[in-house]
This record gives C-alpha cells, sequence and structure tokens, in this order.
C-alpha cells in the first residue's frame, strides 16, 4: 500500500513537470504566434499600399482626356498631365511656324498722337554741352500706351416747355420718385455687364476694378442691378436667336450642372456655326429640348454626346461626337496596352474625320466605313476586361449615328463647340462657387448667348452688349 501511494506521488510529479514544459512551450507557441499575426498585419497592410499603386496602371484614373469627365472635376495633377498629353497625333513637322509662312509685324502709324525728341544733352566723352547742336534722325520707333481713364460727368439739364395753349410740354421721361440724380452711362454699364458676363469676373473684384482703373466707386448691389436690367433688355434678341435655331437643319445640343442658391440645376446649349443659345432647365430629360423647341426638333440633325435623353427625342437625324469616342478608346488603350482593337477602332475614325477634313464639301458614301467598322465590332473580346464589352455594346446601339457627317458636310463630326459654348458656364462657377438667385443665373445664361453669338459673328461681344444698353 505504501509503495502504490509512493508511486502515485512520483507520477504525479511528473505529469506536474510535463505541464509545466508544455505550458512553456505554448507560451512560447503563442508569443511566435502573435509575432506571426503582426507580421501578417504588415504584410497585410504592405499589400493594399501596392495594390492601390498598381491600381493606376491596371486601371487609370478617369480624366478628360480618355473620358467624358470634365476638366472641371479633374484634380489638379490629372490637370498638369492632361497638357503634356493629347489625342493629336505627332506630325513630321516641327514646332511652330513652318516654311514659307508670312509672318506679322505691328505697322507704324502715319500719325502719331504725340512725338517725343530723344538726344543727348551733353557729351559722354568730354562732358560738352551739347543743346546748341543740331542733331541728326538716327531712327524712329513708336510706343503704345493708355492715358489715365478718368471718368467723364455729364449735366443733363431738363426743361419742360409750356405752349399758349396751356399744355406743358417735356420731350423726355419723367423723373422717376426717389430716383437717384446720378446715374451711370452706357459705356458704364456695358463695361460692367461684359466683365461679369464674357470675363467672369465676380461682383466684388468688378467693383474693386472699376475704383481702380475707372476711378468710379459703384456699390456691388448696383452692379447686380445693372446686369439685371441688361437681362430685360436682351429677351428680343434671346426671342431672334431661338427662332433661328428653330429653322436650323443642324444643331448641336449639350447639358451640364448648374448651382443656384446651393441647388443643382441644368444649363442647356442649343448651338450652330453663328448662333448659341444657353437656357436653366428643370432637369436633364428630353421633356426640356421638347419644351423648348416643340416640333421644330423633328426638322434637326442634332449632334450630341451618347446621353440617353437626345435618343429619345424625335429628331430628323443623329451625329454623336466622335471626341467623346475617341477619348472612350483613348482609356481602354490605357488600361490594356497589349491589346489592338481600340486603336483599330480609334484609326477608323480618325481615317473618316481627315476624309472630311480633305473633301469639306463633298458628299461621302458611309457604307464602306459601316462595314469596316461592323468587322471590328463583331470581334469577341472576351479575353479582355469588361470595359471592352461596355463600350462595344454602347457603340452598336449608336451605330447608324457614327458616320452621318460623311453624308453631309453641314454636319460636324464632333460636337466640341457646344462644350466650348457652354464650358464658360463652368468657368462662373469655378470663380464664384454658384449663382445666388435664379435671375443672375438666367441673366448669365441670356448675356452669354447674345456675347458667344456676336463673337460667332465676327462682332465685338462689348459692342453686342452695348447695343443692348
Amino acid at each position: 500500500m505504501k509503495q502504490q501511494i509512493s508511486d502515485i506521488s512520483s507520477i504525479l510529479s511528473g505529469m506536474s513537470e510535463q505541464l509545466k514544459s508544455m505550458q512553456g512551450t505554448i507560451d512560447s507557441q503563442h508569443a511566435e504566434i502573435c509575432s506571426l499575426n503582426r507580421n501578417v498585419d504588415r504584410l497585410l497592410k504592405e499589400n493594399r499600399e501596392l495594390r492601390k499603386r498598381l491600381e493606376k496602371y491596371e486601371k487609370p484614373p478617369m480624366d478628360s482626356g480618355n473620358s467624358s469627365t470634365p476638366p472641371s472635376k479633374e484634380p489638379i495633377k490629372a490637370e498638369v498631365e492632361r497638357r503634356t498629353k493629347s489625342l493629336r497625333k505627332r506630325s513630321e513637322r516641327p514646332v511652330g511656324g513652318q516654311y514659307g509662312h508670312e509672318g506679322t509685324t505691328r505697322k507704324m502709324v502715319e500719325t502719331p498722337d504725340e512725338i517725343q525728341d530723344m538726344s543727348s544733352s551733353y557729351c559722354s566723352e568730354c562732358g560738352r554741352d551739347l543743346s546748341d547742336v543740331e542733331g541728326e534722325l538716327d531712327y524712329v520707333s513708336q510706343e503704345i500706351d493708355l492715358p489715365q481713364i478718368r471718368p467723364i460727368y455729364r449735366e443733363r439739364r431738363f426743361y419742360k416747355k409750356v405752349c399758349i395753349c396751356g399744355c406743358c410740354n417735356r420731350d423726355y421721361a419723367p423723373r422717376r420718385r426717389g430716383g437717384n440724380a446720378i446715374t451711370f452711362g452706357k459705356n458704364i454699364r456695358a463695361i460692367a455687364t461684359y466683365l461679369s458676363v464674357v470675363q467672369c469676373v465676380p461682383y466684388e473684384r468688378l467693383q474693386s476694378l472699376f475704383a481702380t482703373m475707372f476711378n468710379v466707386r459703384i456699390s456691388q448691389g448696383t452692379l447686380v442691378n445693372i446686369v439685371r436690367e441688361t437681362l430685360d433688355k436682351s429677351r428680343p434678341a434671346i426671342e431672334l436667336i431661338e427662332r433661328l435655331l428653330r429653322e436650323s437643319s443642324v444643331v448641336g445640343f449639350d447639358e451640364s450642372g448648374c448651382y443656384v442658391k446651393g441647388r443643382l440645376n441644368w444649363s442647356w446649349i442649343a448651338q450652330t456655326a453663328y448662333l448659341t443659345l444657353v437656357f436653366r432647365g428643370a432637369g436633364r430629360s428630353a421633356k426640356v429640348l421638347e419644351e423648348r423647341f416643340g416640333d421644330s426638333l423633328k426638322k434637326m440633325t442634332a449632334v450630341t454626346d451618347r446621353h440617353s435623353a437626345y435618343f429619345a427625342i424625335d429628331f430628323l437625324n443623329n451625329q454623336i461626337c466622335l471626341a467623346h469616342l475617341l477619348r472612350n478608346l483613348e482609356y481602354l488603350n490605357d488600361i490594356d496596352k497589349e491589346q489592338t482593337w481600340a486603336k483599330e477602332v480609334q484609326t477608323l475614325l480618325r481615317e473618316a474625320i481627315h476624309q472630311r477634313n480633305e473633301k469639306p464639301v463633298d458628299i461621302i458614301p458611309k457604307d464602306d466605313w459601316l462595314t469596316r467598322l461592323d468587322g471590328l465590332l463583331k470581334r469577341n473580346l472576351d479575353s479582355l476586361r469588361k470595359e471592352f464589352n461596355e463600350l462595344k455594346r454602347g457603340i452598336i446601339k449608336c451605330r447608324d449615328y457614327i458616320f452621318n457627317f460623311l453624308e453631309n458636310p453641314a454636319i460636324p463630326s464632333d460636337n466640341n463647340a457646344s462644350e466650348r459654348g457652354i464650358r464658360k458656364l463652368k468657368v462662373k462657377q469655378k470663380i464664384s462657387g454658384c449663382f445666388r438667385s435664379g435671375t443672375g443665373a438666367d441673366a448669365f445664361h441670356a448675356l452669354h448667348s447674345i456675347a458667344d453669338t456676336a463673337w460667332k459673328n465676327g462682332q465685338s461681344p462689348l459692342d453686342a452688349i452695348l447695343a443692348l444698353v
């Protein structure tokens, strides 16, 4: 019995030692596992960072050079990179003016406003007085400068005349009750409107500019009233532009977001080679154009991007913007530099555009071009990334509207003119943030329409605004 108890004690003692050894092993393994977990976390973090850095090569970000993303939504870095990258292919011609190009030099006027005689008054060698020595003409130059601008105060005195019949005659408008005895002339009104709308100068900076350069103190509220009064006087001109657009056979359309009092509105543009109409709509749907232009849309060929609203309208015909397609294809080239499909479609579109540029007035059949395009669209792109099939399906939907510009010389191959026309709105918003009232937004849209229409017709936008006021 005593022997058995002694054996049990020995066994328990051995088991205790084993437990201690196992506990030590467990502790060391736990420490090792914790160290491994820390390494795994570090590797996962490093992996995420590497994937993020690699992502721009596998899927480069979309910008205005490879998609329909507007330049206003690009980061500064993307904007800098875009300046060094273009969809245009490098030509063999050297940079700058080409051989045989006739240069232009500013010519001197025959009757200058001032003449200054420049001569030495003493000898630079011996210091002798040369004031009595007659000078010999060496050469003549002219300098262009601006005089200091000072306002003209023009006082107008209004006389009433009483006829022998007792009638009091006033050949002028009666003075408004409570009106100020001092008003601003048409030149100040036109310049204020021009700088606000065409040059997109905010009212605060415009107030400072008038005080600094023109020596005219004018409040921001008065500047706002001047622009709004010009809007009222512009309505007949806007109605004329809209009527001429209704009669046009080819019209470019585009739309863009417009913030008014912090809320998103939509600005639309309808334009031709000689007309521009920018207006504010309730939304981005086809209903906006249908309410504005009515049945005249059925007589138009619309030059647009691939926004679905334009294909819900019963236009006479459509032409999609090839510049948009070329940018979309450029994005496919960026994400997969080994494939050739996107490059071949780009080549086809560029050849068609070049053909139209070579023959600007000819009617070019589009059947052969569509046959070449169909051959590219029949290719199986399942081995490529999903973006290829997405763009392919988009091109198939608008296949009939790609080469219409070849059969009608009046149809442009892109909608860049519409984008340029509506870009002034984005510049205004980028400077001023947003419009503080609907009236201010409508004034900018209407007056920009008139200024851009004047510019397209070879006239000065300032003169057009001056004609309004």
